[in-house]
């Protein structure tokens, strides 16, 4: 049952991830809003992907930025070559991997020891990068990300490409979202910002929508992160009551279940 006295819990992440989401929030008892803050699109042409992924068997190592780039990725992709090594970042991933059937029962899974702090620098931390030198080492993201992990495993002598899977933008309001946006920042509420990026969005969209007051407003808002990095730059752009859950849907529903 939904309890009506606590307040909406809005989940921001691209709508095929958000939905499943908030359907795990409903029967935790929260009644949750779907308010996207990032469009995953496929890249406009994708002969490189395409051709790249045909030829797995070539690299040692396949690390996946997000579930989305695994999603994106494995379209392409019949059979995973089990002679080749993976390595993902945080639990979702490990999710998206297992939908496919890859999971560390059949195959070489690398991924962060501590689900509380779920990024590039604690994924090297479990690689033995020593062991990449010298071979070849794919990265699977979007069509922008950040360098930490390409930069680390090529001071370690690995050979890295980068591979663009698909396009992430920012949503472009209707009247109707615009309205809906504006009803959301002037309640209170708990939301889910599951990347720096989404973050930036939401301010920027509240500010051009409903102007600094708002941007006031929702600084003061209730924000769920799953990792440091994001409360580091939530607490940097102004963000008063920011909640770092850990990695993986199972956290956030904890975390909102604490406040409860």
């Amino acid at each position: 049952m939904i309890d009506s006295r606590l307040p909406p819990v809005i989940v921001t992440r691209p709508l095929a991830q958000a939905e499943p989401l908030a359907q795990r929030i409903a029967g935790a008892g929260r009644r949750a809003v779907v308010f996207p803050l990032l469009e995953i699109h496929p890249l406009g042409d994708e002969t490189t992907l395409r051709k790249t992924l045909r030829a797995l068997g070539d690299y040692a190592m396949v690390a996946f930025v997000s579930p989305n780039a695994i999603h994106a990725a494995m379209r392409h992709i019949e059979e995973w070559p089990a002679q080749v090594a993976i390595a993902v970042v945080g639990e979702g991933s490990k999710a998206a991997l297992a939908a496919h059937g890859i999971t560390p029962a059949n195959f070489t899974i690398f991924s962060p020891r501590d689900a509380h702090r779920t990024d590039s620098q604690t994924l090297l931390e479990a690689l033995d990068a020593e062991s990449m030198r010298g071979r070849r080492v794919l990265i699977v993201r979007g069509e922008t990300g950040r360098e930490l992990l390409a930069d680390a495993l090529r001071a370690h002598g690995a050979e890295v490409e980068q591979l663009a899977a698909y396009r992430r933008i920012a949503p472009r309001l209707d009247d109707a979202a615009k309205a809906q946006l504006q009803s959301l920042a002037a309640q209170p509420a708990d939301w889910l910002i599951t990347s720096s990026e989404a973050l930036r969005i939401l301010l920027q969209l509240v500010r051009e929508v409903i102007g600094e007051e708002g941007v006031v407003k929702m600084q003061q808002q209730n924000i769920y992160v799953p990792h440091v990095r994001i409360a580091e730059t939530a607490n940097a752009m102004g963000f008063l009551h920011v909640v770092e859950t850990g990695s993986g849907d199972d956290q956030l529903i904890a975390a909102l279940q604490f406040r409860a």
